[in-house]
């Protein structure tokens, strides 16, 4: 027994329908559901970790530009003389003290409004001429403090950031520095900025981040936190001693952005359970989607399978019959499917099957018809044309001896006539520009110029924008040459002809005037009714051959218009679609 090759071509519609939904539905939205799952899971978690660490950097750039503010502040009072002669002055009298508090003190304050983020700031110092009030304190009050010693035992002229305690017992942080810059320091000067615990308190309890939140000085302890039962402001503790759980994770961000505090830096620790309560909801959410992606696209499938496989059976049934010469019509409801549309088109194409036939041989005819036109149209342009290559030779010689005995003018129509002469020799050529064919008909008028001397002038208009059109080679140049010859030659005098070029909605406008003799009503009428009919050639052949050409080109987006009038002259005006490429633009001569 002879074994069939497979081929999937032999399957049938039905079990091809159910391997192209496993393959393509069913699989691929398990495989990438599951994908999806693993993927938005992995996605959650780096994105809770990634709004965490920025959160923290948020938080270390508020702090750091709080900080940086009160150093600020402290480094314009550090470089004041009016604050520094102010807080060393020796005051004879209290009168005398107020006066200058008025004006140094006071007034810095009314002109350097104080930041929104500052609680208070406050001067020390040993001079005993001075009244302590108004932010003003003497240095004997600190002098037990441990800050104190730690700014009199700095070095350098740089502040110091702290905690510190404010009256009301709230624990805050300060900047404090020594008011040394200028060389007439005899008294001790220091200033105390103090920030205001509010703002401390907005910066640390940051509603994106969900876990808790730790500053550590450059030793390791925790100057703040926002972890409740931690007692940081009454004693040091390394937040190595602060107890964690194993499924804690640690975030650490860099050090602070400024130069005061050094190595400072914000620690932030999260629970992964909160991160894995976030995780389970997004998992359900993807389980649900996937059950309703398999099971909807499931319901939709297999109706969509009973909608067109009877239908498509009873078509082929009506095929089949087909090919028994029984042309039976389909029942058709009217649906408006591609299975309802291929009914309707059936039974159309077995009805007129006859008219189907006749139309395609007419088409051919017509087809015909239409290249034996166009070859006549092309071989009646070729019989009007002169081709002779000798005589192109011989003008350029002609020309060349003209320009040495210095006859300029002679030498110019001699060039005008071999460019014409040129251009037949490309008759292969079919389309040209604008500028190309305006080129072809200065260099025809300025030698019927030549002929005629002062009696023909013409003027050439074209449209910005229209010399890159392309149109039919010497589409325009036997209608300049009818005018020349039939309608100006007669005249005595001031003949003239214009060439207007434009575009309006999407059509390329020429137009060829002139004042010529004109025609009678009677010729110009057998002219117009020979060119619709397409006549034989017999007269006219420039015309007839353009015309003809024109409409082959464009068919029914041509159109042309015939006016003249005896005594007055002739205008034809041509409209065709509006074909444009780059070309380099040049001065019309």
């Amino acid at each position: 027994m002879k074994r069939t090759k497979f081929s999937f071509h032999n399957v049938r519609l039905s079990k091809k329908l159910l391997i192209m939904y496993i393959c393509s539905v069913f699989f691929p939205i398990v495989l990438t559901n599951i994908i999806f799952y693993t993927v938005t899971i992995n996605n959650v978690k780096q994105q809770q970790m990634h709004d965490s660490e920025l959160a923290l950097k948020q938080i270390s750039q508020d702090l750091g530009n709080i900080i940086d503010i009160a150093v600020g502040i402290s480094s314009s009072f550090y470089t004041s003389a009016n604050i520094n002669h102010f807080l060393e002055k020796n005051y004879p009298s209290d009168v005398d003290y107020v006066e200058n508090y008025e004006i140094y003190l006071r007034t810095l304050y009314q002109s350097s409004p104080i930041n929104p983020s500052i609680n208070s700031i406050r001067f020390y110092t040993d001079n005993p001429t001075m009244i302590y009030s108004g932010g003003v304190y003497p240095i004997s009050d600190i002098k037990h403090l441990e800050w104190y010693k730690q700014i009199m035992e700095e070095k350098n002229a740089t502040p110091i950031v702290l905690q510190s305690t404010l009256e009301e017992q709230t624990k805050t942080f300060s900047v404090i520095r020594k008011l040394d810059y200028f060389n007439f320091n005899y008294k001790q000067k220091i200033v105390k900025i103090d920030i205001k615990p509010s703002v401390i308190q907005n910066i640390f309890n940051n509603i994106t981040f969900k876990g808790d939140v730790y500053l550590l000085n450059d030793k390791g302890q925790i100057e703040y936190t926002t972890k409740k039962g931690i007692d940081f402001d009454k004693k040091k503790i390394y937040i190595n001693d602060v107890s964690k759980k194993k499924e804690t994770v640690i975030l650490t961000t860099a050090y602070l952005d400024n130069t005061y505090p050094q190595n400072w830096k914000v620690v932030g620790t999260i629970s992964e359970k909160m991160m894995i309560k976030t995780l389970y909801k997004s998992g359900l959410f993807i389980i649900y989607l996937a059950c309703i992606n398999i099971l909807l696209p499931t319901i939709i499938i297999i109706l969509i399978n009973r909608s067109f496989l009877r239908r498509l059976r009873r078509i082929l049934r009506h095929v089949k019959k087909m090919g028994d010469q029984n042309f039976e019509m389909i029942p058709d409801p009217g649906y408006k499917d591609e299975i309802g549309i291929l009914t309707s088109e059936f039974n159309r194409m077995t009805g007129k099957i006859k008219e189907l036939i006749q139309d395609v041989f007419m088409a051919n005819i017509q087809k015909q018809e239409m290249e034996i036109k166009r070859n006549r149209a092309q071989l009646s342009a070729l019989q009007s044309q002169i081709n002779p290559h000798f005589l192109f030779n011989a003008l350029e010689t002609i020309r060349m001896r003209s320009l040495m005995k210095e006859e300029k003018e002679t030498a110019k129509i001699i060039h005008n006539m071999a460019k014409m002469f040129r251009n037949s020799l490309t008759w292969g050529k079919d389309m040209v520009t604008v500028r190309e064919e305006i080129n072809l008909i200065i260099s025809f008028l300025e030698i019927q110029k030549y002929r005629f001397g002062d009696k023909l002038d013409y003027e050439i208009h074209i449209e910005p924008g229209s010399e890159g059109c392309i149109i039919p080679n010497m589409a325009l140049q036997p209608f300049i040459e009818n005018a020349s010859i039939h309608g100006i030659e007669p005249l005595k005098d001031n003949g003239k002809i214009e060439v207007h070029i434009s575009s309006h909605d999407n059509l390329l406008i020429c137009k060829v005037s002139d004042n010529g003799v004109g025609m009678s009503e009677s010729n110009k009428h057998q002219l117009i009714n020979e060119l619709k009919n397409e006549s034989d050639m017999g007269k006219s052949i420039g015309i007839k051959n353009v015309y003809y050409r024109l409409k082959l080109y464009y068919q029914d987006q041509f159109h042309f218009q015939l006016d003249s009038k005896e005594g007055e002259g002739t205008t034809i005006i041509i409209k065709i679609p509006n074909q444009t490429r780059k070309v380099q633009k040049t001065k019309v001569s």
